[in-house]
């Protein structure tokens, strides 16, 4: 193990490399759930709010929604988010930051007219993607207009 690393031992250090920051099962299952309901989306795209740069994990741009799925363990779910017992010192912190970052990015998001959404990994996939779709389908566009043509036709003379 490296002597600079901020791992205690190197089972901890194999253990958070292994951790990936996209395309993780929960990710995959959710956005599988969301195309069966026959959603279509963006994945992992950067989006700009102000000075903010953040990458939500599914984007629904046209109805301006971004879906986050948080882990409990780095986002400190309410319910099962623990504080771990090695090394505290340099995890409190670091978590804590973490959930000010989130706070500020959903607020400069909201700002900038995006609905943000933030799954825990613990929701079951139906059970979220169910709440995603309902708050797109609300947000998205309204189709345009078809009456103006409909109406030229009704009055073109025969």
């Amino acid at each position: 193990m490296p002597t600079d690393s901020w791992a205690t031992t190197a089972g901890v250090r194999r253990s958070m490399l292994a951790n990936r920051s996209k395309d993780t099962g929960p990710e995959r299952r959710l956005r599988s759930e969301l195309h069966r309901l026959g959603l279509r989306f963006r994945k992992d795209r950067a989006v700009h709010a102000g000075e903010v740069r953040t990458r939500p994990d599914v984007i629904f741009t046209r109805a301006r929604v971004a879906v986050f799925l948080d882990g409990c363990f780095w986002h400190r779910c309410p319910l099962h988010g623990t504080d771990p017992k090695a090394n505290s010192d340099y995890w409190r912190p670091k978590l804590d930051r973490n959930v000010c970052r989130y706070r500020l990015v959903d607020a400069a998001l909201a700002a900038d007219g995006w609905l943000v959404i933030r799954v825990w990994e613990h929701e079951t996939p139906a059970a979220a993607a169910a709440r995603i779709a309902a708050q797109v389908e609300a947000r998205r566009p309204a189709p345009p207009a078809v009456e103006r043509s409909r109406s030229r036709l009704l009055s073109t003379p025969a």
